[in-house]
């Protein structure tokens, strides 16, 4: 009994150890025609969620286009997110006339690397070349600033919902270089006014305390 006791905490022990299973496209739940957002990879936040959500809706009820993105986390062996995303589009929408309108964005949490994949009449509005520049600037800009998924998934809605509104592309976030090469070294005029600054201070400390302790000396003689 001892030894079959053993065997079993052994199995259990290497159960609970095993790695996070993958995401196979047939198990990606349904979609149904209100939802907008499936974070499966368990990045976002409520609040952020919930206002995506808001967004793409409005979106849809106005102009016709859906969003749907997507997180996930871990692909299967031999999958691409691009291979990935393009089968989760076919299952989700399996026929063209479903498929027109739509726009589909999938991340992988483990890599950071995302796809996408637009119908036919949103590719109207969103260019090819808008479209990339959604996956590797608007959306890989945050994520490279530590992770910042909930901020991503945010600019991401706010261009696409501008883009497939008719409304001119905002484009991607603006990224400031810091010009390493200045540095924070003071300049020799700032380094000379420093100097003066400090010889000011010490001739004022000089001139009060000097004849302050030369009173008190002799006051004590």
């Amino acid at each position: 009994m001892g030894a079959i006791a053993l065997a079993l905490g052994v199995l259990l022990w290497l159960g609970g150890a095993a790695p996070a299973l993958a995401t196979g496209v047939y198990e990606m739940p349904a979609v149904s025609p209100t939802e907008w957002v499936v974070d499966e990879g368990d990045v976002l936040s409520r609040l952020n969620e919930s206002n995506i959500n808001g967004k793409l809706s409005s979106l849809s009820k106005k102009t016709g286009n859906d969003v749907r993105l997507v997180t996930i986390h871990r692909l299967d062996y031999g999958e691409t997110v691009q291979s990935f995303t393009d089968q989760l589009f076919e299952q989700w929408f399996p026929e063209p006339t479903d498929q027109a309108n739509e726009v589909l964005l999938v991340l992988d949490t483990v890599t950071n690397n995302a796809a996408i994949r637009v119908g036919e009449a949103a590719k109207e509005l969103l260019s090819d070349d808008i479209a990339t520049s959604v996956v590797d600037e608007t959306l890989a800009v945050p994520l490279r600033q530590g992770d910042r998924y909930n901020q991503a998934f945010l600019d991401v809605t706010t261009r696409l919902s501008e883009v497939l509104a008719g409304n001119p592309d905002p484009g991607p976030p603006v990224v400031v270089e810091v010009d390493q090469s200045e540095g924070t070294f003071a300049t020799p005029e700032e380094t000379a006014e420093s100097n003066a600054t400090v010889w000011v201070i010490g001739l004022l400390f000089a001139a009060t305390v000097i004849p302050m302790a030369t009173y008190y000396w002799y006051q004590m003689r």
